[in-house]
């Protein structure tokens, strides 16, 4: 079978050990390339989750800070006590 040329860039992925073991407990069903685009893709959509959940709480924060946001810093230790003492 003959590669079919591309206009877009590729990348060369190692599959090391970690790598490996991982693409081994997932079920086959494809090729091997089109599961880790799928999995880098996965990881590019969790990656910028968890990137705007950091922005988030960074704006809540900030916003506390700068008083634009009401926090009850007495009631959040008396939170925090009781769930502690439970």
């Amino acid at each position: 079978m003959e590669a079919m040329p591309t206009a877009r860039p590729r990348v060369q992925v190692t599959i090391d050990t970690e790598l490996a073991e991982a693409l081994a407990a997932i079920p086959e069903g494809g090729s091997r390339s089109r599961l880790i685009r799928d999995l880098a893709l996965r990881g590019a959509r969790a990656r910028q989750e968890e990137s705007d959940r950091y922005q988030r709480a960074v704006d809540h924060l900030r916003g506390i800070a700068l008083g634009e946001i009401d926090y009850d810093f007495d009631e959040s230790r008396a939170a925090h006590a009781q769930r502690d003492s439970a």
